[in-house]
């Protein structure tokens, strides 16, 4: 926004008093009454100093400088930028004081243009800038992404030999690093002859910014090679220190990487030093070791804040969501109120995952009407949230009409519908709705590509996958990571291509992780292969012995063969690891009421006729079972397998309901190869549309036909 836009705000000014002094400004006391700053923004009292100003224009200018000078201060402090450009015009800018007030002032407050346009009419009119004026300019130049200019000022402060300056210096790393050119950030870093902390802090924040995690590490233990002293006086209350700054610069990095090892020395390091209380270190180390899935961390650091805040709550409960904690974090949420804290925009889009997740339909609604009598739903955060919400529900329409209703969709909405989308095998309208996003000038990132390779992969769309992951650094410049590379796994492996597959993970340039090979585990296991998924056990083991998906998974495939003492060495090993099985169990909410079900469940009261149902219809079932159970299993064990608890739920859901209504099961675990058949012969058989959704994707089964193709 232009000074010339600014200034139409003026019509918005109050009436002026009265009775105005003509001797001398009479400006409130902010210090005593602080809420003023937030009026004085809002209001934007500009016909008031207008009148005024007329009123004493030449008194003003003549005895009352001084008076002026701490109003043009108040109101930069208080972000009146509309006053305190109209009352520059009053004042003596003959030198570089004022006009450096000014764009500092703008570049506070975030007008980073406006910043850069004083500082043009600053040389026109023949004030020479000095040190004190290029750290705001650069700074705006940065926060408008204004490349051309920032190497224009670059290229200024070497004409006056102020290009060693550290504190510029320090101001232009920062600068190279938000546009995204990192090597010429290293390259002014290298070029200071005495770095300070600040200098250090830019360039390793530089690093995390662009994503270079393991740099960002490498240049902090560079920095200790050099003698850089933390100084713990140089924090106060309400203050982190550039010492504090450098740690938490360094924790998303170890997040990222995983490297939790060097997020608990950072973390020793900090308790050596003395860092402790300090609300942003302890937050910052929350996400840490939440990204490194070291909950029980998480939670210690958290009970260990002396005055806990909404934004350490938020971080817990969005660490507790990310790695599907989902009922710590519900708990969590609830116990809000006990703590007489009111959740906000945050809190709830962070919780929002965990009522999805959790199929708690009727909880999530509830959520939903609380946005709406806030009026919240305008806020993209939530707004996507909840389009992730309903489609986890199933309800695929209710997405789609939240992301149809946004005024002002962002990358993240794109990517959430897309996947949204793609979680229910709707490969094509996902890779349309990605056209249709490129055509209205969106730029994806990294997460589209996820959400992309996961439509393709959900629907064996192989051709298109290709095509999608080679475009990504072709076209975009986007360097495919672990995710993608996972996608193209599941792709691959769905189609059969299981030495293609292989073949991937050895040559991609990343370092395969447990979720890698966890991808390829999963193929052979739907391949039924059974030496290539000990070969890719033994890589899951080796980075991750407490699997304890890749310990059952392998079991499945051994008693599917009929290696009962292969079984019997899993189960000693996992009891020997501490490790348990993750009990099946599937939820169908009714009339407002969620019912759950586990194997060979007999507890619902109306066991004797799902049971009766669930033999009427496995009758015609039992070629497909017995291919992957051997045939001389006593008959408890095929009855056992018979009755899983998705089937249960379907036919619980089926007798319970009208004939039209669609049956909505929810399971925590992958639907097994048994129950995805019986499903579509269920759907088949009744003429009733089957829904079931497990960790990934949802299956969406009519006239015994399943959405995914078989691709399960």
């Amino acid at each position: 926004m232009g000074t010339t836009a600014l200034s139409h705000n003026y019509l918005c000014g109050y009436n002026p008093p009265q009775n105005v002094s003509s001797k001398k400004f009479e400006l409130p006391n902010l210090n005593q009454n602080p809420d003023l700053k937030i009026r004085q923004k809002l209001c934007k009292p500009a016909s008031f100093l207008r009148n005024q100003s007329k009123a004493t224009k030449s008194s003003i200018q003549q005895q009352q400088h001084v008076s002026l000078k701490e109003a043009f201060h108040c109101f930069l402090e208080s972000g009146s930028v509309e006053n305190a450009l109209y009352l520059f015009e009053y004042m003596n800018k003959s030198d570089s004081f004022i006009w450096n007030v000014m764009i500092r002032g703008l570049t506070d407050c975030g007008f980073f243009r406006e910043a850069i346009d004083y500082y043009h009419r600053m040389q026109i009119e023949g004030v020479r800038t000095d040190n004190f004026t290029f750290p705001f300019v650069i700074k705006s130049c940065a926060g408008s992404f204004s490349l051309d200019e920032g190497e224009k000022v670059h290229a200024k402060l070497f004409k006056l030999g102020l290009d060693c300056d550290v504190y510029i210096c320090n101001s232009l790393i920062a600068m190279y690093a938000k546009v995204g050119f990192i090597e010429y950030a290293e390259k002014v870093f290298e070029e200071i002859s005495i770095r300070d902390l600040v200098s250090w802090n830019s360039m390793i924040s530089g690093y995390v910014s662009v994503g270079l995690g393991r740099r960002s590490l490498l240049c902090f233990r560079e920095m200790q090679e050099f003698g850089i002293k933390f100084d713990r006086n140089l924090q106060r209350d309400f203050v982190v220190s550039s010492d504090a700054i450098t740690l938490i610069n360094l924790l998303p990095s170890c997040g990222e990487l995983g490297v939790v090892l060097e997020g608990k020395s950072i973390h020793g390091y900090a308790i050596r030093k003395g860092f402790f209380p300090n609300l942003v270190l302890e937050t910052a180390l929350i996400d840490m070791y939440g990204d490194c899935g070291k909950l029980k961390s998480s939670e210690l650091v958290f009970h260990q804040i002396t005055e806990a805040s909404l934004v350490s709550w938020n971080a817990m409960i969005a660490v507790y969501v990310q790695n599907g904690w989902n009922r710590e974090a519900l708990e969590l949420f609830r116990g809000l109120s006990k703590d007489s804290m009111e959740p906000d925009s945050v809190t709830i889009a962070s919780i929002i995952p965990a009522f999805a997740d959790s199929a708690l339909l009727m909880e999530g609604k509830q959520i939903h009407a609380y946005i709406t009598k806030l009026e919240l739903g305008s806020n993209n955060f939530i707004a996507n949230s909840l389009i992730y919400m309903y489609a986890k529900f199933g309800d695929l329409q209710t997405s789609r009409d939240l992301f149809d209703r946004m005024l002002h969709k962002d990358v993240v909405s794109w990517n959430t519908i897309i996947m949204a989308y793609a979680i229910h095998g709707c490969g094509k309208i996902s890779t349309n709705l990605f056209s249709k996003m490129i055509e209205e000038g969106m730029e994806p990132n990294a997460s589209s590509f996820v959400s992309l390779l996961s439509s393709c992969s959900n629907a064996g769309m192989i051709d298109e996958g290709w095509q999608y992951f080679n475009s990504m650094k072709q076209d975009y410049g986007i360097n495919p990571g672990i995710e993608h590379s996972g996608c193209m796994i599941d792709l691959l492996g769905r189609a059969g291509n299981l030495g293609q597959a292989k073949h991937f993970i050895q040559e991609m340039p990343l370092i395969p992780t447990a979720r890698i090979w966890g991808s390829l585990l999963v193929a052979a296991r739907n391949n039924n292969d059974i030496e290539l998924a000990e070969f890719t056990a033994e890589k899951i083991f080796s980075l991750a012995h407490d699997n304890t998906g890749c310990y059952v998974l392998l079991s499945n495939m051994y008693a599917e063969a009929g290696r009962w003492e292969d079984v019997e060495r899993i189960k000693s090993l996992m009891e020997r690891e501490g490790l348990v099985k993750t009990t099946g169990s599937s939820v169908i909410e009714l009339n407002c009421r969620s019912y759950r079900f586990t194997n060979d469940d007999k507890s619902c009261t109306k066991t004797s006729i799902i049971y009766d149902m669930l033999d009427i219809i496995l009758g015609e079932c039992v070629h497909n079972i017995t291919k992957f159970r051997p045939l001389d299993l006593a008959r408890e064990r095929r009855i056992s397998s018979w009755s899983h608890s998705v089937r249960l739920a379907i036919c619980f859901g089926i007798i319970s309901t009208t004939t039209r209504q669609p049956i909505l099961v929810r399971k925590n675990t992958r639907i097994c190869k048994e129950c995805h058949d019986a499903a579509k012969k269920i759907s088949k058989i009744t003429r009733r549309e089957v829904v079931v959704g497990n960790v990934k994707v949802f299956h969406h089964f009519r006239d015994g036909q399943c959405s995914c193709r078989d691709y399960w």
